[in-house]
């Protein structure tokens, strides 16, 4: 089955992102239970709160197709913020990769903004000790 990821598909996206209580709203892109990766698209509302978390098996790309966002990672020992980026579709930096293991988290700083997420391995519920509270 093909996607076709075009202005049409994000609108909606973002659509049932505004009418999410999360402002956010995922599609996934595999095209069969037999793909093991995770790829998706993810519409993020201003507001909509990510929690500070990691992923210990899998580093994790983002693409920003609309929109801005800022993604903030944080230190291992202190649990502060140890670096942020704006990221933003046709801006200096419209990609990061995450290394696994890595504390981070993001904020949509613009409504309408659609990302394309990436990561190895099947999907894999976060676990209370890969969330900072």
């Amino acid at each position: 089955m093909n996607i076709k990821i075009d202005t049409a598909l994000l609108d909606s996206l973002t659509e049932q992102a505004k009418s999410s209580p999360r402002l956010r709203m995922n599609l996934d892109l595999r095209t069969s239970d037999a793909d093991t990766s995770q790829r998706m698209l993810n519409a993020i509302e201003p507001g909509s709160v990510v929690p500070i978390h990691r992923h210990q098996k899998t580093s994790e790309t983002f693409v920003v197709l609309r929109g801005r966002v800022v993604e903030e990672f944080y230190d291992e020992l202190e649990r502060i913020c140890s670096a942020a980026y704006e990221v933003s579709a046709g801006g200096p930096v419209c990609a990061l990769n995450i290394p696994a293991g890595q504390w981070h988290t993001l904020r949509s700083l613009e409504s309408g903004t659609v990302i394309l997420e990436m990561k190895d391995g099947p999907y894999e519920l976060l676990q209370e000790c890969d969330i900072l509270r």
